[in-house]
């Protein structure tokens, strides 16, 4: 990998876009600590000091991964890019389920571009009700715990709300634009490199929070266990089925066409990040319901439960729920996004078969036997990398935002192997040795 970077730098053209996109990368990290206008940054300070000193909320912890720390700090790119993330989920779903979307995604590229653009308007639909929702937070207070005598705005009315909502979504929108910026004149997907850099961003205090609180020893063993984490993580993500496809020849004219061999690739984990995204924003309804319905003044049989069992995550029922819920949105997810029927017919269309298969029927359903046994180790694979930072909580009294583990360490490999590639892919383009090396 160094190696394929020294070589980068080297070659004039992928330089250039190597340096912008660290640029890029430079001004989004900036916009994450600037504070949105009409907050008062030192309160601010203090009161994320007294909520890390204590225990955080979990009502908003995947934002706050998502945004690199920037969403306790009330800054103008405090969103991150958990709302694009969201609209676009919305939109893959609803793209199963509308017959003009799904005719859209048949259209090539100009109906991908007119989902892509659904997607922005949804984002900034999201961002609004975001936004508005953690500034109604800010101003009553209940951002942080244990926090009620810093106010963490500088006035609480209505024009100085209307210009943070505005402030954040603007930032949404911006963050939006720089994805597209690095995917265009960059290396990488940009929407993969901004999430990435904001986990990344992360990294170093949590490890250092691990060092003081629980010395060199812990440290050490963290380290280690995180290398292995990595490196499985990588193993797994490499994998996968490749159904050999072959293609019949066939005269067009004077020419002969096809009898070329392929394969589709089946990786054991099909469903990437997005299941373990599903079941943690799902299990954040309990933990909504305790806090809107904890302070009643009649104490109710089943908030009371879900306050015992369901707000935390710490408790058995909790970690069963969750990695059922992987598991189950896992296989939801890979239904919805791979369809061995249509699979099939192309192959047909094309005069291609699988060795051994009958063309239609028999091949969607051999496709449909495979994907299901390979889903199968690949839920389990991400359940059980999502149970770590929990385990970690129970056992160790980690942080929530355990480094290795769970969704962090997932895209941070996911993304980094695929820029990795990409780069790699270019260089070839440009540095093709053949036969003579």
């Amino acid at each position: 990998m160094l190696s394929a970077l020294t070589r980068a730098f080297r070659t004039p053209d992928l330089r250039k876009k190597l340096l912008f996109t660290l640029g890029i990368i430079a001004l989004f990290r900036l916009g994450s600590v600037l504070p949105t206008p009409g907050v008062n940054a030192e309160n601010v300070a203090k009161a994320l000091e007294q909520a890390q000193a204590g225990e955080l909320g979990n009502i908003y912890g995947m934002v706050q991964l998502f945004s690199g720390g920037a969403l306790l700090k009330l800054s103008v790119f405090a969103l991150g890019i958990m709302p694009y993330i969201t609209a676009s989920i919305i939109l893959q779903l609803l793209t199963v389920v509308i017959p003009r979307l799904e005719a859209l995604k048949k259209e090539g590229q100009a109906g991908t571009a007119k989902i892509t653009q659904y997607t922005r308007y949804l984002t900034v639909g999201l961002a609004v009700l975001q936004s508005t929702a953690f500034v109604a937070l800010a101003r009553s207070g209940q951002l942080f715990q244990n926090s009620a005598d810093l106010p963490v705005l500088l006035n609480d009315d209505v024009f100085t709300v209307v210009t943070m909502v505005i402030t954040m979504t603007a930032g949404t929108a911006v963050i939006m634009w720089l994805g597209e910026l690095i995917t265009d004149r960059g290396v990488g997907n940009g929407m993969s490199i901004l999430i990435f850099t904001q986990i990344i961003a992360v990294f170093p205090s949590e490890l250092m929070n691990i060092y003081r609180a629980k010395g060199p020893f812990t440290f050490v063993v963290v380290m280690i266990v995180g290398i292995f984490m990595v490196a499985a993580v990588v193993f797994v993500e490499q994998a996968q089925r490749r159904i050999p496809v072959q293609y019949a020849k066939r005269m067009v004219g004077r020419r002969m066409y096809g009898g070329t061999s392929t394969y589709i690739p089946l990786k054991v984990n099909q469903a990437g990040i997005i299941p373990v995204i599903f079941a943690s924003s799902l299990l954040y309804l309990p933990q909504l319901v305790v806090t809107l319905f904890a302070n009643s003044t009649e104490p109710n049989v089943v908030v009371e439960w879900i306050a015992q069992h369901l707000a935390t995550g710490d408790t058995p029922v909790y970690m069963i729920t969750f990695f059922a819920l992987i598991v189950f949105f896992t296989y939801f997810y890979v239904s919805i996004t791979f369809n061995p029927v249509e699979v099939a017919d192309n192959m047909k269309k094309y005069g291609g078969f699988i060795p051994g298969i009958r063309p239609g029927r028999p091949t969607a359903e051999y496709l449909n036997y495979v994907l299901t046994r390979l889903t199968a180790p690949g839920s389990l694979y991400l359940g059980a990398i999502s149970m770590i930072p929990i385990f970690a909580l129970a056992l160790a009294g980690a942080s929530q935002n355990f480094p290795f583990g769970g969704t962090s360490i997932l895209i941070m490999v996911g993304v980094g192997l695929d820029t990795v590639k990409q780069i790699e892919s270019q260089l070839q383009q440009r540095n093709y040795e053949g036969f003579l090396r």
